[in-house]
């Protein structure tokens, strides 16, 4: 005897498709249905409670000067990590030191206190040095100094390892060619290493954006100080720390999912 005939094709054909399904499912971006779910939420809220929407109205000004610090202590970051970047593969000795003190020190030291030092001695030092008055450097200047000094370290290390990840044989092959060594690697090592370190710079575009927050250590007015302020008025903590999270979890949702389409757009190619 035959056991029942199973509607649209055999048992084995089912089990299959039954596997199929069941990858599908381990594979959805369930993290992302979640994600999705506690912003709707939260945009709920902010828009059907009038204390929430208060907050937001009062915070979301401080959106300006968090994306201006971001934007430009990226920019500058990304042309420091380059020259360390390179100057930790460089063959000279000197060079090379210089760019490993720079980042083992900023790598060796927590953010908080760079910014202090940074923002508190080294900007008023310098500042005396060309004959600028101390109070003359607003306190944004300063922080995105020190932020961009901070993430340069940090982004040189990205670039030094692009660098190392692209085949020697290149180097070589550039020589061979009549190129000098810094020819070969404007033109042939660094359109490769910027390839592949694309994606980390996102990440890390991403995590200098949540560090900037940090500019309210030295009451810059962005996101997070607006939302301290308006605490320190109202004692409506729910309200105001709700629409930073808010705020934040928003832009950074964003960015990853842009980082991933271009880690797949690179993967392709």
């Amino acid at each position: 005897m035959t056991g029942p005939e199973v509607p649209g094709g055999d048992a084995s054909s089912v089990g299959l498709i039954d596997r199929w399904r069941r990858r599908d499912i381990r594979e959805a971006p369930l993290w992302l249905f979640a994600i999705l779910a506690i912003l709707a939420l939260m945009a709920l809220t902010v828009a059907t409670n009038r204390s929430f929407a208060h907050a937001f109205e009062i915070i979301i000004p401080g959106i300006t000067t968090t994306l201006r610090i971001t934007l430009v202590s990226f920019v500058i970051s990304v042309f420091l990590g380059l020259i360390a970047g390179l100057g930790r593969v460089s063959r000279n000795f000197v060079l090379r030191n210089v760019a490993i003190t720079y980042v083992e020190f900023v790598r060796g030291v927590p953010i908080v206190v760079l910014i202090l030092m940074i923002a508190f001695v080294l900007v008023p030092i310098a500042s005396k040095a060309i004959g600028f008055a101390n109070n003359a450097i607003p306190q944004e200047v300063r922080f995105i100094v020190a932020l961009s000094l901070i993430y340069g370290a940090f982004i040189a290390e990205i670039f030094r390892a692009g660098v190392e990840s692209v085949p020697k044989g290149q180097m070589e092959a550039g020589r061979s060619l009549g190129l000098t060594h810094a020819q070969t690697m404007r033109s042939i090592i660094l359109p490769q290493a910027i390839r592949t370190v694309l994606p980390a710079l996102g990440n890390d575009f991403i995590a200098l954006l949540k560090d900037s927050a940090l500019a309210t250590l030295l009451g810059v007015r962005d996101l997070t100080q607006s939302a301290r302020l308006y605490t320190g008025r109202t004692f409506r903590f729910d309200e105001a720390f709700l629409v930073l999270t808010f705020l934040y979890l928003s832009m950074t949702l964003v960015l990853s999912l842009l980082v991933q389409y271009l880690q797949r757009r690179l993967g392709r190619g």
